[in-house]
């Protein structure tokens, strides 16, 4: 899978949280993934809906009923279950919340090394300057990753690195996400 993707399936708060479970086992009934995720109807019927829209998951034909429906997971969608399962693991029940966010995961992926935050914007192409700052300030405060300036640059320009579960994180989705399988 390529970046762009998985900024797209990021892009959702409960898609991450939604694949997971699928992996883990969880039946792909709503009310048993409402359940699991902890997510509200309104937010998980949107993350189902562009899980659909994307290619990872469809509603399993001949099973559930319209007000009641069943999913499962594609081809495609049960690597990128197998990715989110992963991420789930490596980290703290407190810290799913940091998880939902849109930029978290994609740029721990691009942590694989140290990185300035201009290369971690040219890799994430659709983030803002705003986002980007947002998003490592929260890691930062989270220590999922550190912030290192080196008082001999001119100008000073801030170091990034992935640490602790951020490092952790890292690992698991650069493996997928810059050198795994092509999800269309």
């Amino acid at each position: 899978m390529d970046i762009n993707s998985f900024v797209n399936i990021t892009s959702r708060a409960w898609s991450i949280p939604i694949l997971a479970h699928f992996h883990q086992g969880v039946p792909g009934r709503q009310a048993t993934l409402l359940t699991a995720t902890g997510a509200g109807r309104t937010a998980f019927a949107q993350s189902m809906k562009h899980l659909i829209e994307i290619g990872l998951a469809e509603r399993n034909p001949g099973h559930g009923h319209p007000l009641r429906p069943e999913f499962r997971l594609t081809k495609t969608g049960k690597i990128a279950a197998k990715m989110a399962w992963g991420i789930y693991q490596s980290t703290e029940a407190r810290d799913h919340d940091i998880i939902r966010k849109s930029w978290t995961l994609p740029i721990l992926s691009t942590l694989q090394k140290p990185s300035y935050f201009s290369d971690i914007k040219r890799n994430l192409h659709a983030v803002t300057d705003r986002a980007l700052a947002q998003s490592l300030r929260g890691l930062e405060e989270r220590e999922w990753i550190k912030r290192d300036v080196s008082p001999i640059a001119r100008p000073p320009r801030p170091l990034y690195c992935a640490i602790n579960e951020g490092a952790m994180i890292s690992k698991i989705t650069s493996g997928e996400v810059f050198g795994g399988t092509e999800l269309h």
